[in-house]
C-alpha cells in the first residue's frame, strides 16, 4: 500500500493536470476551421476523355487536393449508361466525404444533376431548379447547409451548373434566379461553385457579382480539358468582407474528365474590410 502522502500527491497531480488536458482537448476540438480547400469539378457522369468509365480515377483527382467541399456537376444516380451505379453515394465512400445530390431531370431509369462532397456535417439540404427557356436540358443549383466547427451559424454551399447553349438568355436568367434565392440569407457566408458555361465578363457572370465576389479575377482556363482557353467553372463567395483568398488554381488533370477541376482555398474571417479575390460589390 502507497504512503497517504503519495496518495495526496497523486490526487492533487489528477485534480490538477486532468481537467486542464481535458480543457485544451476541447478547445483545440472547438477551433474554427478558418481554411476551406473548395473544389469545382465537372466529372462527366465519370468518363473520362479516354472513353473509360472510372469513378475511381475521378474519386483520386478530388483526393489529391485534400478539399473541404466539393461541388460536382453531371452527376449519375442509378442511370443505365453509368453501370446504374450509386455515384453520390459511391464518390462519397470513396473520397470518405458526407454527400447531398440534386436530381434535375430523369435519365436512363436514374437521375442527373449536381453533388456536393463535404469534409463536414451536412445539416440539409434543398434542390432548386432553374429557369428553363426553349425547352432546354433543366438545370438546377443543390443548396446545402454545412456545419462548421465553432460556428454558430452554417455555411452555406451552392452547386450549380448552367445551360450549355450559345444565347445566355437562360444562364442570365439563372444567374438572377441564385441572386434572388441568397437575397434571403443576409449576411450568412456562402460559397457558390460550378460549371456556369460561361466566361469572366459574360452577363451571367457579371450579373452573379451582384451578390457574389469571385476568387479570381484573372481567367484561369478549365477547357477544353488538353489545353484550356476558357474558365467556365467558378469558385464564388458572399459576403466579400469575411473572406480572404489564399489561392486558387486549376488542377493539372487532362484525362478523367472533359473539364479540368478549379480549387480554391479560402480563409473564413471575422474581419470586416476588403479580404482579396474580386472587387467586393456594393
Amino acid at each position: 500500500m502507497l504512503p497517504s502522502k503519495f496518495l495526496l500527491v497523486a490526487v492533487t497531480w489528477c485534480s490538477f493536470f486532468i481537467p486542464a488536458i481535458a480543457s485544451a482537448q476541447q478547445a483545440d476540438e472547438q477551433a474554427p476551421a478558418s481554411q476551406l480547400r473548395v473544389l469545382s469539378y465537372n466529372i462527366h457522369h465519370g468518363e473520362g476523355v479516354d472513353g473509360k468509365l472510372d469513378l475511381e480515377r475521378i474519386a483520386r483527382v478530388i483526393k489529391s487536393v485534400k478539399p473541404d467541399l466539393v461541388a460536382l456537376q453531371e452527376v449519375d444516380q442509378k442511370v443505365k449508361r453509368s453501370q446504374d451505379v450509386d455515384q453520390p453515394a459511391e464518390l462519397a465512400r470513396l473520397t470518405e466525404m458526407k454527400v447531398a445530390f440534386g436530381g434535375n431531370l430523369a435519365l436512363q431509369g436514374g437521375e442527373y444533376g449536381n453533388a456536393i462532397l463535404s469534409r463536414f456535417p451536412i445539416k440539409m439540404h434543398k434542390n432548386h431548379l432553374l429557369p428553363n427557356l426553349e425547352k432546354g436540358e433543366q438545370r438546377g443549383v443543390l443548396q446545402a447547409e454545412i456545419e462548421l466547427p465553432n460556428r454558430k451559424r452554417p455555411l452555406v454551399c451552392l452547386a450549380t451548373h448552367f445551360d450549355h447553349r450559345q444565347n445566355d438568355a437562360e444562364r442570365l436568367e439563372s444567374a438572377k434566379a441564385i441572386n434572388t434565392l441568397v437575397d434571403r440569407l443576409g449576411d450568412q457566408c456562402a460559397i457558390l461553385a460550378g460549371d456556369l458555361n460561361d466566361v469572366h465578363k459574360s452577363k451571367a457572370v457579371v450579373e452573379l457579382q451582384e451578390n457574389w465576389t469571385l476568387t479570381n479575377e484573372a481567367p484561369q482556363p478549365t477547357i477544353p480539358v488538353e489545353r484550356p482557353t476558357r474558365q467556365i467553372d467558378f469558385v464564388l463567395f458572399r459576403p466579400a468582407s469575411r473572406w480572404k483568398v489564399v489561392e486558387v488554381k486549376v488542377l493539372d488533370e487532362a484525362v478523367a474528365s472533359d473539364h479540368r477541376a478549379i480549387l480554391a482555398v479560402l480563409e473564413l474571417t471575422s474581419a470586416v474590410g476588403n479580404t482579396g479575390g474580386a472587387k467586393p460589390q456594393p
